[in-house]
């Protein structure tokens, strides 16, 4: 068995729009599932996680570091993956996309300069490395800044 054919038992996934406390003969009439008194039979019960007034859970594991909201998600390529594309044709965020070597254009796109390049290529991208500069124009290539 994987894990990709686990299904759950019949009968014990229920409709999300089921309406209940709609009388005995609906099945789930009277308490509406919520079983006899309580503090969960009554409106107004707790919110998900709360621990009746002892710290939460959530509260008491240490937070580490931080979320930086300025930070720009740059999608970084070899040179090497470049090979897939004919010889002297233009490579752009969108043609990456197309050709499925990335799969999200994030922030900006980057080539690097790990592995060979074969061929003389025109690639239009928001950054490059130094050596991936070198190896793109010692093929005759251009490494423009878009």
């Amino acid at each position: 068995m994987n894990l990709s054919e686990l299904r759950p038992a019949v009968g014990s996934k229920q409709n999300d729009n089921f309406r209940r406390g709609r009388g005995h003969g609906s099945g789930n009439g009277k308490t509406a599932g919520k079983g006899h008194k309580g503090q969960k039979a009554r409106s107004g019960a707790p919110r998900v996680g709360f621990e009746g007034g002892q710290m939460p859970l959530y509260r008491r594991i240490p937070k580490r570091g931080f979320t930086n909201r300025n930070t720009k998600e740059i999608i970084a390529i070899n040179v090497d993956a470049l090979n897939r594309f004919e010889d002297g044709a233009t490579v752009t965020v969108e043609s990456l996309l197309e050709a499925g070597i990335i799969k999200k254009a994030g922030d900006g796109v980057k080539i690097l300069g790990f592995g060979e390049l074969k061929k003389r290529l025109d690639v239009k991208v928001n950054a490059y490395s130094a050596s991936a500069i070198e190896k793109i124009k010692a093929l005759g290539g251009n490494a423009e800044v878009v």
